[in-house]
């Protein structure tokens, strides 16, 4: 029996085809990484050059100062012969409150706007969607000329409410919206052991919504925090502004002294930063990709 001898093939000119394409891809995929990698830094840059600047100049010597470089003077005397700490207590003060009183109506309510599937949640839903789209201004006169007669203008406790009015819609909206990430069959398991609806509602979702709860958290701060149109319109009293009421008029004051106002300036910026630092590390995403598997 003859055997017939099949000719070779030659697979090199097609795996070096194969490689060049490959190649080719690669190189692609770097360049696209590259150029965003530009626009991503030159984004950064554009946003920290105020910031930078704002920082350098609360650092240098201001008027009248015999102190040469970089020197800590500006702040010192704006802590020591300025209201600034007041200035600082309220802020901080209201915007602890309203983050507190918000985290805390938004976790259920948004929970109810999430697994709700019925007219009256998509009604509550749609006012609530209305009532954020509506611009603040238009109800900031009626809302001081009702809390003047209630003994509530030029007073924190009537700021801290209208604060917690304002981002109360938008704290329930992203509470319900990382509801939505969690699988309800992690509740009906639940459910099924026992649990009443409020015990799955605390002992599954709340305990699995933590990066929702300091989003929601961080965004109450910020909004609070860097409030300046309530606050200008409510706070007559030097010893009742907010640090954004304070800084205004402390620029009023000083504008010629630029050391002084940046390092008031630097002052409000360093709690949001703090904040946000120590909230970073508790931020996941994906922690509940896995509580199903198997299921």
């Amino acid at each position: 029996m003859s055997s017939v001898a099949l000719p070779a093939v030659d697979r090199e000119p097609a795996d070096r085809s194969r490689r060049r394409v490959r190649q080719a891809d690669i190189n692609t995929d770097l360049r696209g990484r590259w150029w965003r990698f530009l626009v991503i830094l030159v984004v950064t840059i554009v946003v920290l050059v105020p910031i930078a600047a704002v920082v350098w100049l609360s650092l240098q010597p201001g008027l009248g100062s015999s102190a040469t470089g970089i020197t800590l003077e500006n702040f010192g005397l704006v802590f020591t012969q300025t209201n600034v700490l007041g200035w600082l207590t309220n802020s901080l003060t209201v915007t602890l409150v309203t983050v507190l009183v918000a985290v805390v109506v938004a976790a259920p309510a948004g929970y109810v706007l999430s697994r709700g599937r019925n007219r009256l949640v998509s009604s509550y839903s749609l006012v609530l969607f209305m009532v954020q789209s509506l611009p603040s201004v238009i109800s900031i006169i009626p809302l001081f000329i009702l809390f003047a007669g209630l003994g509530l203008a030029d007073n924190l406790v009537g700021v801290t409410i209208v604060y917690v009015g304002a981002t109360m819609s938008v704290a329930i909206w992203m509470m319900a919206a990382y509801y939505d990430s969690i699988p309800i069959a992690l509740e009906e398991a639940a459910w099924m052991d026992g649990a009443s609806v409020f015990g799955g509602f605390a002992r599954i979702v709340l305990r699995n919504s933590l990066p929702g709860i300091l989003s929601t958290a961080i965004f109450c701060f910020l909004l609070a925090w860097n409030d300046y149109l309530i606050a200008l319109v409510f706070l007559r009293s030097d010893q009742n502004f907010t640090l954004p009421v304070g800084l205004e008029s402390f620029f009023q004051q000083n504008a010629t002294n630029w050391g002084l106002v940046m390092a008031v300036a630097v002052v409000m910026m360093l709690p949001p930063i703090i904040v946000f630092s120590v909230l970073n590390r508790y931020f996941s995403v994906g922690g509940i990709g896995g509580s199903l598997a198997g299921r």
